[in-house]
């Protein structure tokens, strides 16, 4: 596939919303026709699950559950959305993927790593991000955030820190386990620091990648 695939990571309120859009405008600015998108979502199915995922109305949501409805909703979105754009040479950037399944139902939820692994390579079929940016958060400034962002917390962000330190904690033994492909930024500099490092991370990776094809206007 020609296209380049990114995704970001990260806890809530570690400032990826902000970052995307930052990101969004950079991509345009130098001429490129990127696909943004998200998970859970992005599809008309995954947008369904969803809602189910972090509706405060399912409290008693299993992890086996949960971690099966975050693979169906991946499994559409890689067919129906990344893998064409990817195909047609455009740069991809997802807000969460596979890590995101590890850190959160694996070391937050507990369940075993290899299960999640493998449902997880079935639903990509062994697809994996060229670069995943990991904006690091330490759990206790989280609830900070997400106040001043005055929106309704969702079911996974009404959880605790013990979830959340478990959660980073993961996040991190990825990190340390896959240098080459994942980069952790601090999310506690300011917005303009981390979208440099962002950028800097990326226009790395075009360097040693083919380009992808901009924009014909």
């Amino acid at each position: 596939m020609k296209g380049i695939f990114l995704t970001i990571e990260g806890l809530d309120g570690a400032g990826k919303t902000t970052q995307l859009g930052l990101l969004r405008d950079w991509f345009w600015e130098k001429g490129y026709d990127p696909l943004f998108t998200r998970e859970p979502g992005g599809t008309r199915l995954g947008d369904g699950v969803r809602e189910l995922l972090l509706s405060r109305e399912y409290t008693g949501l299993v992890p086996l559950t949960e971690a099966f409805l975050y693979a169906a909703s991946r499994a559409q979105l890689v067919a129906e959305v990344i893998v064409p754009a990817l195909k047609a040479g455009r740069p991809v950037v997802c807000d969460r993927f596979v890590d995101s399944s590890i850190a959160y139902q694996g070391y937050g939820r507990g369940l075993p790593r290899d299960f999640l692994e493998g449902i997880n390579r079935r639903a990509t079929g062994d697809l994996e991000p060229h670069l995943t940016l990991l904006l690091d958060l330490n759990p206790a400034l989280r609830l900070r955030r997400l106040a001043q962002e005055g929106v309704p917390r969702d079911r996974l962000e009404v959880e605790g820190d013990a979830f959340y330190t478990r959660v980073r904690e993961g996040y991190l033994s990825l990190a340390r386990e896959n240098p080459r492909r994942i980069k952790v930024i601090s999310a506690q500099q300011s917005v303009q620091a981390v979208h440099g490092q962002i950028v800097q991370q990326v226009v790395e990776l075009f360097r040693k990648r083919t380009p992808c094809p901009k924009r014909r206007f």
